[in-house]
């Protein structure tokens, strides 16, 4: 979906496609049949955006195959869907039955990320529509917090060199900039706004711009981050938010009650790594996964000490609160969306709803099938579209240079 802010830029509503499991180009043109059109139907949309999540070999297939691409790009014709955006931050195996830290790997010291991320970019340089100003690709923050020395340092320095030269070359030759975005996680090198700054900030001074920050709200709101506080440090820093992915946390305000620990406990899973927060004192104390944080199943380390409200990373669909006790980081997402496009000017013109989680939600919020899936991807766009129209963007109707 297409929005025009207030200065007259235009502004691309999507949705994360790495909530489905594909690993093919059949499977991914598949699943845009399948959910994306569905979603677009439901939601009675001119054009619905699909925020594209490419598995490395599928990128590596598509970048060097025109005849690929354009199977993709006649089913986004046909389907009235768009692209301007892609993740590039699972590399393969998004949904294995076990993923926890593997998300991680090949972090930013290996070429393979590079190679990755640079077919990501490629592709999507070929698929944007034609109002498009740019393209985004989201991507890791360097990589897990361990272990990182002096050496990852210098590797990953050299290697998003290289990736800014890479970008800086696609944009001269198809005429449009594709942007990159590492994106802060929780238990990551690069966790908050201001490790962004203090690891990040030598970006700025590559050149065009091409590699920033991508804005996860969910993720900043783990971290008891504001946005509009994270977008200030980011801007001192002079660097640029590449998109913003929409995104909600999980929060419990009274975590060490019996009640709330046993709904948190129905909340951990096998698949995802869920990273849990708790402010301790001056500082945010935080466990790596949130079985840990409970002491559950003889997880290892210390639990969290329950004493204050704790958020998990876990992305809760963004129009609807989970059962009480527990509640989801909405507002916090709420007044992230107006520090972001309620100025003058927008910050950021790439939003992607990004709940990929919906199929390890527990059991009574999972949807039964495909419909089922398809009717709350639609519920969560439907919100985010109202929250748009009340910041004062107005969408724009018709398809309007789909990719042709």
């Amino acid at each position: 979906m297409r929005f025009r802010h207030r200065d007259g830029s235009l502004v691309h509503l999507s949705y994360g496609s790495n909530v489905h499991p594909a690993e093919t180009v059949d499977g991914i043109i598949a699943q845009l049949r399948t959910y994306a059109a569905g979603v677009r139907s439901a939601l009675d949309a001119d054009v619905l955006g699909v925020g594209l999540w490419l598995p490395a070999a599928v990128a590596h297939e598509l970048a060097r195959d025109a005849g690929a691409r354009d199977r993709v790009r006649e089913v986004l014709r046909a389907e009235r869907l768009e692209v301007v955006t892609v993740n590039a931050f699972p590399y393969r195996g998004f949904h294995d039955d076990v993923v926890k830290k593997a998300v991680y790997l090949p972090d930013w010291t290996d070429d393979a990320r590079l190679d990755f991320t640079l077919d990501c970019a490629r592709v999507l340089a070929d698929l944007l529509p034609d109002e498009a100003v740019r393209g985004s690709v989201s991507t890791l923050p360097l990589g897990w917090r361990t272990p990182w020395d002096d050496d990852h340092d210098r590797a990953a320095t050299d290697v998003l060199h290289r990736l800014s030269d890479g970008l800086a070359a696609l944009a001269d030759d198809v005429g449009r900039p594709v942007r990159v975005g590492l994106e802060p996680e929780p238990g990551c090198l690069v966790e908050t706004a201001a490790d962004a700054v203090e690891r990040l900030a030598w970006l700025a001074d590559l050149g065009p711009g091409l590699v920033g920050v991508c804005v996860d709200t969910c993720h900043l709101a783990v971290g008891f981050e504001e946005v509009a506080d994270a977008l200030d440090d980011l801007e001192s820093a002079g660097l640029p938010v590449v998109k913003v992915q929409a995104s909600a946390a999980l929060h419990a305000a009274r975590p060490g009650d019996d009640e709330t620990r046993a709904a948190l406990a129905g909340w951990a899973e096998g698949r995802f790594l869920h990273q849990t927060r708790e402010p301790v004192g001056a500082e945010v104390s935080g466990r790596d996964d949130l079985d840990e944080a409970l002491g559950l199943n003889g997880a290892g380390g210390e639990p969290l000490p329950a004493r204050r409200p704790w958020r998990v990373h876990v992305h809760v669909p963004v129009h609807a609160d989970p059962e009480p006790p527990l509640r989801s980081t909405r507002p916090h997402l709420e007044a992230g969306l107006t520090a972001l496009l309620g100025g003058d000017h927008p910050v950021v013109d790439h939003v992607e709803v990004e709940t990929y989680t919906w199929g390890v939600l527990p059991p009574e919020l999972r949807p039964r099938d495909d419909a089922g899936l398809v009717a709350g991807i639609a519920a969560e766009l439907a919100w985010a579209r109202d929250r748009l129209v009340a910041l004062g963007l107005d969408p724009v109707p018709g398809l309007q240079g789909a990719p042709s």
